[in-house]
């Protein structure tokens, strides 16, 4: 008689576990709205910078202080005018590329002085403490205690309505803005391991700052510079709204708003195009600089 034969379960091996359709359809959403997020403002304020910088050297503009008295409040998409022309006969147009021109270069301008002063003040403050921190800090609080507009208008008035002078004036906003920035970053490098490892291995302290701490508040510096950037072409439309800012007829999207506005109910598209174009360009350095903050893991 045959030996039974022994009840051996085999057992199913269970195939790994795909990943799901679902997580793969939202990362893959999740991945395209980063990349619309980043692209998209940066385009516009590539195609800004491209028609207010580039397009004056291929194509010859009208000119944006001098207009013919014949051919004043032509409506949008008249020949010759694509934006029409104000109640002087100046076309919208060349007033829009050329304002473009006066408010990235102060903006710019403005922000590359607060990085390189501000930043400067900082870096020294945090990292060498004591009271060297203490006595620059104190200056920062007080410049950053006035109101930003307020001080503006009070360099700018003094030193008369010019663009150089509208950069100074609004350097004095910057430059403690990035300072506080910037102390507050190196203040945490500070504290790191590879920081202390570097001192007590006889690094130099310039070596340290510029090998060791710019790198890494570099990103956090960017993105906080588009953001301030945009207010900085806010600020210095404020000031040539109130008329203290770029003078007549230099062509600026502030005074645009304010001549505009003599004509408001009759003819809005005045106020509306500069607006809309200072708007939309503020917004795309806001939304830059937060898709930027979003990549680099920048707080």
């Amino acid at each position: 008689m045959a030996a039974p034969t022994p009840d051996v379960t085999l057992a199913t091996p269970v195939p790994p576990s795909l990943p799901s359709l679902v997580n793969n359809r939202r990362l893959r959403t999740q991945r395209l709205g980063r990349t619309l997020r980043l692209w998209v403002p940066g385009g516009f304020l590539i195609l800004m910078l491209a028609m207010c910088f580039v397009w004056p050297l291929i194509y010859t503009l009208p000119s944006s202080e001098n207009g013919n008295i014949i051919y004043s409040s032509e409506p949008p998409f008249s020949p010759g005018h694509i934006l029409g022309t104000n109640q002087l006969g100046v076309d919208v147009f060349s007033q829009i590329v050329y304002g473009g021109q006066v408010a990235f270069e102060v903006s710019v301008s403005v922000t590359i002085i607060g990085i390189v002063v501000g930043g400067a003040i900082g870096v020294i403050a945090a990292f060498f403490g004591g009271w060297i921190d203490a006595v620059l800090s104190r200056v920062l609080d007080v410049l950053i205690a006035f109101p930003a507009l307020v001080l503006a208008l009070v360099i700018a008035e003094g030193l008369g309505p010019s663009e150089p002078h509208v950069i100074l004036a609004l350097s004095v906003f910057a430059v403690p803005a990035l300072g506080r920035v910037v102390r507050g970053a190196t203040l945490t490098l500070r504290a790191l391991p590879f920081m202390t490892a570097a001192r007590l291995a006889g690094t130099r302290g310039w070596r340290i700052i510029v090998r060791h701490i710019v790198p890494n508040i570099l990103p956090g510096i960017v993105t906080f510079s588009l953001l301030g950037i945009g207010i900085v072409i806010i600020l210095e439309g404020a000031l040539d709204f109130l008329g203290y800012g770029i003078p007549l007829p230099e062509a600026s999207w502030g005074s645009m708003i304010a001549q505009g506005q003599q004509v408001l109910t009759a003819q809005p598209e005045y106020v509306l195009i500069p607006s809309i174009f200072l708007l939309v360009t503020v917004v795309a350095l806001n939304m830059l600089g937060d898709a930027l903050r979003e990549r680099w893991g920048v707080r």
